[in-house]
């Protein structure tokens, strides 16, 4: 299976788990009298359409490249990664203002059989974070990361939650609105988490050289190559779920023109074979020295 075809599929069980956790999470906040769990319902429907934009994103960079698009349509995904983290913002400020407005009011405490759901919860969270960093990582796609990391804001409100909740069963009185007060901590874990996403992606976008380990593997298949003598410039950048090279080789300065434009596409076909994740490999042949 292609690395787009894996990336959809793991958008589309991200949508099925969020649409099934904002039903189960409204619900038991609301019959357990926990703004704590509503808050987290809110989040995974702010997830849901999230998720909705991810998977049109997808579906938009699998166009080919065209003649006003020759390196393809992959710089889609960091845009769409920056609209999944303004959800991100937008929910954890709907998150933070209602419950500021829940603190300041009475509240009844939260019913005991909640903990157990949001204990559930929690579990999950964190294996759907599991399943789709690791698929972000598998596919170089910097907007299933960010819906990774979703499901780990996710988890960290539940978190927030199921600490406010055992608090105000525990102390009882005076301490009903301690899950409020937990939704509004997670707010702020929200707030922080979209930085991290929206930090990498800003590079994405700006062309950003973030990838040594990878210039490195480049630089030593080089040399692998017959007539290659070594590399000077390497620049590679990101364009969805590829890399673009851009590789100054060294041949030997006595061959001539036809034998070092050869050895050029040999060099990029061999790139292409070891390294299958990169796109467009612009080589630009040096010569060790000058005659």
């Amino acid at each position: 299976m292609n690395n787009e075809k894996t990336a959809i599929r793991t958008v589309y069980f991200s949508i099925i788990g969020n649409t099934c956790l904002a039903i189960i999470k409204g619900l038991a906040g609301f019959f357990g009298n926990s703004y704590a769990l509503i808050a987290d319902a809110i989040e995974s429907t702010t997830d849901i359409f999230a998720s909705f934009l991810v998977l049109l994103g997808f579906k938009y960079a699998k166009r080919p490249a065209d003649e006003n698009h020759p390196y393809g349509h992959g710089k889609i995904e960091p845009l769409i990664t920056f609209a999944v983290v303004a959800f991100l913002v937008i929910s954890a400020t709907i998150i933070a203002t209602t419950s500021i407005q829940n603190i300041q009011t009475p509240q009844e405490t939260p019913k005991g059989w909640t903990l157990i759901v949001l204990a559930l919860i929690i579990i999950w969270k964190e294996i759907s974070f599991q399943i789709v960093i690791r698929k972000s990582k598998q596919t170089n796609s910097s907007s299933l990361k960010a819906e990774a990391w979703h499901h780990r804001s996710d988890a960290i409100t539940s978190i927030m939650a199921f600490i406010g909740i055992t608090i105000a069963i525990i102390f009882g009185e005076g301490y009903e609105n301690a899950d409020d007060w937990a939704a509004l901590f997670a707010s702020v874990f929200i707030l922080y988490n979209s930085y991290l996403i929206f930090r990498p992606a800003l590079g994405e976008i700006m062309d950003e050289q973030l990838y040594d380990d990878l210039i490195l593997e480049i630089r030593a298949r080089s040399i692998e190559v017959p007539g290659v003598l070594g590399t000077e410039k390497c620049m590679v950048r990101k364009s969805g779920m590829k890399f673009h090279v851009d590789l100054h080789a060294i041949v030997d300065g006595e061959i001539p023109v036809k034998v070092g434009h050869e050895i050029s596409h040999q060099l990029k076909d061999y790139l292409h074979e070891k390294l299958p994740n990169l796109g467009e490999i612009l080589i630009h042949i040096e010569p060790n020295h000058y005659g």
